[in-house]
């Protein structure tokens, strides 16, 4: 079974896009995660179809349907999500990032450099610790 990645970002809606040099791009939007998740099969379906009636290659395993999707979120969809959570407020306290710049990101109005997303993870992880500690009573 093969792992086709499909990237979620973030810009007034959500967006899924998958893109490969063999199959092209395919690219969704709705309202919620849930739904870009719940509708890109559909869609990828769709585009594949689309491939095979015009007599362009496509490989076996997506033929046979011998592939799953992995779902992976960039960083103004990843905050963007987290918003329902954790405010942004306390990702900067934990990341020492700005709130004002954690919103540019979360609105996908910039886009954070490498060492600013590890600081974003480690915050994260370190909220998660905190929220997993065995000594609430």
């Amino acid at each position: 079974m093969k792992t086709i990645e499909v990237i979620i970002g973030w810009e007034n809606n959500y967006s899924a896009i998958f893109q490969s040099e063999e199959l092209g791009s395919v690219l969704l939007t709705a309202e919620s995660m849930e739904d870009v998740k719940a509708q890109f099969p559909e869609t990828f379906d769709f585009h594949i179809e689309g491939m095979v009636s015009d007599g362009d290659y496509v490989p076996d395993y997506i033929k046979n349907k011998q592939y799953e999707f992995e779902y992976k979120l960039n960083t103004s969809a990843y905050l963007h999500n987290l918003d329902r959570i954790v405010t942004r407020a306390a990702l900067s306290k934990v990341t020492g990032i700005n709130e004002r710049q954690l919103g540019h990101y979360a609105q996908g109005i910039s886009k954070p450099r490498q060492e600013q997303v590890d600081k974003i993870k480690k915050g994260i992880e370190k909220i998660r610790t905190l929220l997993a500690s065995p000594s609430l009573q």
